[in-house]
């Protein structure tokens, strides 16, 4: 019997507009981190990387061919890990993103 995260995690790719979307806010978070990082030189955009790697990993899940199920839920799980991550950070050791 298939459980929930299995349906949904390795289900098909979307394809679509859905991987533009997040592969455009990938290199949205980009230029913002450019922005703090090399106009303001300022280190306390930290998280930004967080949310690039995050969207991009997704976007790349979504884009794949419809029978690229497996490396479609390796790469949603990685997206989820690196998000959950980011979550973690800001709650137990905020000093690590500079904020």
């Amino acid at each position: 019997m298939p459980s929930i995260v299995d349906q949904t995690v390795f289900s098909e790719p979307s394809g679509g507009l859905f991987p533009v979307v997040q592969l455009c806010g990938a290199v949205v978070f980009s230029a913002l981190y450019w922005q703090y990082a090399i106009v303001e030189q300022s280190l306390s955009g930290g998280w930004l990387l967080f949310m690039i790697v995050g969207t991009a990993l997704s976007g790349l899940a979504e884009a794949l061919p419809k029978n690229r199920r497996r490396a479609a839920g390796v790469l949603r799980l990685a997206a989820i890990l690196v998000l959950t991550s980011l979550l973690a950070i800001l709650f137990l050791a905020r000093e690590l993103l500079g904020l």
